[in-house]
Formats: structure tokens, sequence, C-alpha cells
């Protein structure tokens, strides 16, 4: 097979798989954005999920991916839980209790 021939199966599945990854991302944001946690956790590591390829080629072996998807999960639901702390004081001209 030459350098220039493109196999139609594989580049249909790159074009499926960027749109699914890239859907997934933008949910992702939209979850972190309204922050919530548990979705935006969980649209994490399933984009992680759809993205590790990398990590299947480089360590051939793909029970990483899982743990990579964990570590995102994980990295996510904390980050949100980081962000979503109360206001320590009411915002200026909110009614009083």
């Amino acid at each position: 097979m030459t350098a220039f021939a493109i196999d139609p199966l594989t580049a249909g599945a790159v074009v499926l798989a960027t749109a699914a990854t890239d859907a997934v991302y933008v949910l992702f944001t939209a979850a972190v954005v309204a922050r919530r946690r548990v979705p935006a956790a969980s649209w994490s590591s399933l984009w992680y999920l759809l993205s590790s390829l990398a990590v299947i080629s480089y360590t051939e072996n793909w029970i990483y991916v899982c743990f990579a998807a964990v570590g995102s999960w994980i990295g996510a639901f904390a980050s949100i839980t980081l962000l979503h702390r109360p206001p320590a004081r009411p915002p200026p001209g909110s009614a009083p209790e």
C-alpha cells in the first residue's frame, strides 16, 4: 500500500470518532459551565475514552484506558466541586434574609 492510499473504512471511522469526541466535549463544557459535577465528570470520562486511541497505540494494552477514564472522572468532579463553593457573603444588592 502506498503512502497516499486512503482506506475508506478507516477514513469513515476517523470522521465518526472525531464527531463523537467533539460532541462529547461540547456536552462536557456545557456541564462545566453549568457547574453540574456528576454530568461534567461523566462527560469527561466518556470524552477521554473516545480520545484514548493514542493511549492504546503507545501502551498496546487497552486496560490503561480504563484507569485514564477513572482519573478523568475524578479530576472533573474535583474541579467542579472546588468551583462550586457557595459565596462567603451574598452578592451586593441582594435582598437581606
